[in-house]
């Protein structure tokens, strides 16, 4: 791998890996339509699923009695009426919280779903789910733990299981305690040093990175790895083409009014 893979321009190379042993939909409705609907709600996955899309990515964290729900950020206040630190609330309480008359009034009483609630909705419709592991700083390997013997239970005997990601390696090892079985991904801002030899440790089976990180070189060293290849979050035509023409395997976007899932 060249030390500075972002600048290399060659023509895309997959050696190893075909695109069909990816066994999800390629685009993938970020935080279920979040642009369109309020975010890690069951009204942007019904939203995203309107327009096609049959894959969904979605964050999870606890609240403070162990209950894995959905929610982006550490505290309430930007996607909810609530306030605080939100692992430091008991689901009882979040559950009356109104996660959608931020967004619009149409969207007004709009609750935070549990990750129980969703698994429900994707069984029941058939659809694929990447669960951003998302724990509050401190909490990272018992949050990846609990979220994914929720999901390894919510999703049991069940064909297609969920996609398991987080920024936090320490997440995906607690994931990895309790879940094994489950597949998981390394998501990456940057390539930090020993991002690939982490995310092998881990057994990962996928890395999603932003973006702009994405060329030639770097696939060649994730096929070559035995990795799948997914990006976040792609919200423009000309970006989505030059993904599209490496090989990528996932494309997350918010534009699910924009681009057609079948492409």
């Amino acid at each position: 791998m060249p030390s500075d893979p972002t600048t290399d321009t060659r023509p895309p190379k997959r050696p190893t890996k075909p695109q069909e042993s990816w066994p999800y939909p390629r685009w993938i409705a970020h935080r279920g339509a979040g642009l369109l609907a309020p975010e890690n709600t069951l009204a942007a996955f019904r939203l995203g699923a309107q327009h096609g899309y049959r894959m969904f990515e979605c964050d999870a964290k606890l609240s403070a009695d162990g209950v894995p729900f959905l929610l982006h950020d550490d505290t309430l206040e930007r996607t909810t009426n609530g306030h605080g630190v939100a692992d430091d609330q008991t689901w009882a309480a979040l559950s009356q919280l109104d996660a959608g008359a931020w967004h619009s009034p149409a969207y007004t009483g709009e609750p935070l779903p549990t990750l129980a609630a969703v698994a429900r909705w994707c069984l029941a419709n058939g659809h694929g789910l990447n669960i951003e592991i998302k724990p509050t700083p401190g909490t990272e390997r018992h949050t990846g733990q609990a979220v994914a013997q929720a999901a390894a239970a919510l999703w049991a005997g069940q064909a297609q299981q969920p996609l398991l990601t987080s920024f936090q390696p320490e997440a995906l090892a607690g994931a990895q305690d309790s879940a094994p079985q489950l597949p998981r991904g390394l998501l990456l801002e940057t390539l930090w040093p020993g991002w690939l030899e982490r995310a092998q440790a881990l057994g990962c089976v996928a890395v999603v990175c932003n973006e702009s990180l994405w060329n030639a070189a770097l696939m060649h060293t994730v096929c070559c790895a035995q990795l799948s290849a997914l990006a976040y979050t792609v919200n423009d035509a000309a970006t989505a083409q030059r993904l599209l023409a490496l090989g990528l395997d996932g494309i997350i976007t918010d534009r699910v009014d924009t681009f057609l899932p079948a492409v």
